[in-house]
């Protein structure tokens, strides 16, 4: 009798959250599908499932819209990460994050990691932005007490600067979340995985260089 392929359950789940328009569908389709693509806003939310190493990672998208404000909360419920985007070229969409943005993570988990995330770096040099030690002092503040002395421990700042339509700094970003929130052995292998080919007496043969474990194909799905 053959069994049914298994179900990828998500290790941890990750959500994006900002104003409207402020290109947080691209983004996530820059970094899921490698190329810059124009998007119409997000009607409710668009869901994508990612490999890193041996997690699986949930990422959500949630629209950015008031009248969608409900859905957004519902599916920030239990994030472990949120991505808390902004246009570096409006600086109303900075100042609607605490307002409007922030309370939508009330549903999510209690040391939920936030990662302030201007967009639309490329469009800087010609317009008015953001101030950037304005933004790194906020990203410092909504993450204390996590940083409030990374400075010291010489910690990263939960703060990047991208551009979907060049990459500049889109994976960094990811990178940054899953490092932070999912430890892994110097091999790639993740501690839970690790344990558990120990337990079963499974010898773990660490790859090459050249032959480092790879992030296989996303699946994604829209609502």
């Amino acid at each position: 009798m053959s069994s049914q392929p298994e179900k990828k359950r998500a290790d941890v789940k990750v959500v994006i959250i900002g104003d409207a328009f402020v290109g947080k569908t691209t983004f996530i389709r820059r970094y899921m599908e490698r190329r810059f693509s124009e998007n119409l806003g997000t009607v409710g939310a668009c869901f994508f499932l990612k490999q890193w190493h041996d997690y699986n990672i949930a990422i959500w998208d949630t629209a950015g819209e008031e009248r969608f404000s409900g859905l957004s909360s519902f599916y920030c419920r239990d994030a472990s990460a949120a991505i808390v985007a902004f246009d570096l070229t409006n600086q109303r969409s900075f100042d609607l994050l605490s307002e409007r943005y922030l309370p939508l993570l009330d549903a999510a988990k209690e040391d939920c990691l936030l990662c302030l995330t201007g967009m639309k770096l490329d469009l800087t040099n010609d317009k008015a932005r953001v101030d950037r030690q304005q933004a790194e002092k906020f990203a410092v503040q909504v993450n204390e007490p996590r940083y409030r002395d990374a400075a010291e421990a010489g910690l990263p700042k939960p703060y990047f600067e991208t551009s979907s339509l060049t990459g500049e700094n889109v994976d960094k970003v990811f990178e940054f979340i899953f490092s932070t929130l999912l430890p892994v052995t110097k091999d790639g292998t993740s501690i839970q995985r690790k344990a558990s080919q120990q337990s079963r007496g499974i010898v773990h043969v660490e790859a090459d260089d050249d032959q480092s474990p790879q992030m296989s194909k996303s699946k994604s799905c829209c609502k």
